[in-house]
């Protein structure tokens, strides 16, 4: 009995598909959103506390107390984060209207689902950012406010050349977290590796912003050893990132983050498509594969068979299924795709790249054959038993008769159509895979709509159907990308802003304008280059255990894709220093 909202579902199926799409879109963005807003929002406000360390020294100099100095950061926080977080929501209402109207518009949600703004996300949004506009500011705060009035403005003047001991331990513990997790990963299968791989990259990002003073050190003496042996702006260039290593952290650290998200969203998804397009194009060997939008009546593979020049004809019912995976006491249900096999010749119609055992026992009942992947997830091995959730909730054991390696493009579990059959709202095959044969007598077996393909026009529709997530991730991708690219020109312009009495002095001393703004670019250079490196280095640190998991092989990096993500880090890098630069120099020309 389904009654007021819960009668959605039945009326229309497409709902609950819907659903589910929208929850893992909106908790997947959502996630990795919220993470890029607190790395970006903390840190634009620890730039900002650290840049008036004078004003804040001169203060306590004249008897400020520490706890003045805090509530005077805190109070800054209060007023200026509620303002920009409210600014914020009305461009995301706008987004998320015009994403949910992508969706309808490509067939993914149905027309009768509209778009419900609540204010219980709005509220927590702004919430966040206060949080961590209070949380960062304190943070900054502390050792100025903590400072003896006689050192202040002695402190104020020169730069630490390390980090407070706290700051370090926490940020070698997250490196050490990340390598262990990396392992983790490495060593799981499926959405085990997924999600350790996640933690690898929240992990190396945190010890990015802890440890940044050290990695900018270290950043400017690997990458400075080039323009040491350049001109007098290179070299310069090379003395001051080495000098300020907190003022290149915070320069750094936008771009690290940019890269690292957008690329693991990217390549991710490349690779993924990449490798499910090679298994179906490697895996359905059928001549013919013909498809009905309503689906094939289950006699479909027996007629087909009978026609003249037919070797092996196969209907297909695809589904999905639950398997527990997981180890030890944490294990979980998982979803995965299925398929029912029913006739005779599945191996003339499809190659499953087997790896262990072997399909002759499949008609069985109480068998069944699963993806490799699949099977180390839920431990289970060739002779033993796995326990399948069924698409009504029926729960069965079956034997394990085979693993194979293309499951990513084909189904993840593989078992007899009649032990589906029964359990599926609607018991028609997908597809039928024909091997001989003529296409214009298959064209008739399921009525008016019935289409026939190759194997190669098969897997281009295949191709078709996956641009909905295509679109998705690149949109995602380009979002928060876009996001984090604000920010960190945000960042970069506070810096040169923040250096214009440096750059008059240079002026003053006799350095021509040509040999400041040449100092500028090659310092501009090496924040884009080094942020373009590290991010790199925490998505392989992603992407590779998290790739390897999923699909059994190496990421996927499309060159012209690699092209685009360093010329976007280097001319981040070189936009946010030059114009600013240029801006500030125009002020503190010398007179005459």
């Amino acid at each position: 009995m389904h009654t007021g909202d819960g009668r959605g579902g039945v009326e229309d199926t497409g709902v609950a598909g819907a659903e589910e799409l929208l929850t893992g879109l909106g908790g997947s963005f959502g996630g990795i959103a919220a993470t890029v807003a607190v790395f970006t929002a903390a840190g634009t406000v620890a730039l900002s506390v650290a840049q008036r360390k004078r004003e804040f020294a001169l203060l306590r100099a004249i008897g400020a107390t520490p706890r003045q100095i805090r509530r005077s950061v805190a109070a800054e926080a209060l007023l200026v984060a509620p303002v920009a977080g409210l600014a914020g929501l009305l461009p995301g209402i706008g987004l998320a209207s015009w994403w949910f109207g992508q969706l309808k518009d490509r067939g993914a949600v149905p027309a009768a689902v509209d778009l419900h703004v609540s204010f219980i996300p709005l509220s927590v949004a702004v919430g966040t950012a206060l949080l961590s506009a209070l949380v960062a500011g304190w943070a900054a705060a502390r050792r100025p406010a903590r400072t003896k009035p006689g050192q202040a403005l002695t402190e104020a003047s020169v730069e630490r050349l390390r980090p407070g001991i706290v700051r370090t331990v926490l940020g070698l513990g997250a490196v050490t977290g990340g390598i262990l997790l990396s392992g983790v990963a490495a060593r799981s299968a499926g959405d085990d590796a997924a999600e350790a791989a996640l933690g690898v990259v929240m992990l190396f990002m945190l010890a990015v912003a802890l440890l940044g003073p050290l990695i900018a050190r270290l950043a400017a003496g690997l990458f400075g050893l080039p323009l040491r042996a350049g001109d007098a702006s290179a070299e310069l260039a090379a003395a001051n990132s080495r000098t300020n290593a907190r003022r290149l952290a915070s320069a750094i650290t936008p771009i690290v983050l940019a890269t690292a998200f957008a690329s693991v969203l990217v390549f991710m998804h490349t690779s993924e498509d990449h490798a499910t397009a090679a298994q179906q194009r490697a895996g359905v060997t059928a001549d013919h594969v013909v498809t009905h939008p309503g689906g094939l009546p289950a006699d479909a593979a027996e007629r087909a068979a009978r026609q003249p020049g037919v070797d092996a004809a196969v209907g297909v019912l695809r589904t999905e299924v639950l398997v527990p995976v997981g180890g030890g006491g944490d294990r979980w249900l998982q979803g995965a795709t299925a398929q029912g096999v029913s006739g005779d010749g599945l191996t003339r119609v499809q190659d499953l790249d087997v790896l262990d055992g072997a399909l002759d026992r499949l008609p069985e009942p109480g068998t069944v054959a699963l993806d490799e992947n699949l099977a180390r997830s839920a431990g289970a091995g060739v002779g033993e038993r796995v326990e399948l959730r069924l698409p009504d909730g029926t729960s069965e054991k079956a034997e394990v008769v085979a693993t194979y390696g293309r499951g990513l493009g084909l189904a993840q579990v593989t078992l007899d159509r009649a032990a589906l059959a029964g359990h599926v709202s609607a018991g028609y095959d997908t597809d039928l895979l024909v091997s001989g044969g003529r296409a214009t007598g298959l064209g008739a077996l399921g009525g008016a709509g019935t289409a026939v393909a190759d194997a190669a026009g098969y897997a281009q529709q295949q191709d078709l159907d996956r641009s909905l997530n295509r679109w998705a991730n690149f949109t995602m991708a380009g979002v928060l990308g876009g996001f984090a690219a604000i920010a960190a020109l945000n960042t970069l312009v506070m810096t040169v802003l923040d250096r214009r009495r440096e750059l008059g002095m240079l002026r003053l001393i006799g350095s021509t304008r040509r040999q400041v703004l040449g100092m500028i670019r090659w310092e501009g250079l090496l924040v884009g280059v080094a942020g373009l490196v590290l991010g790199g280095a925490i998505a392989a640190a992603t992407l590779v255990p998290m790739v390897r998991g999923i699909t059994g092989g190496d990421p996927y990096l499309p060159p012209l894709t690699v092209a685009a993500f360093t010329a976007g880090a280097v001319g981040l890098g070189l936009l946010g220093t030059v114009l600013p630069a240029r801006a500030a120099l125009r002020r503190a020309e010398p007179a005459g």
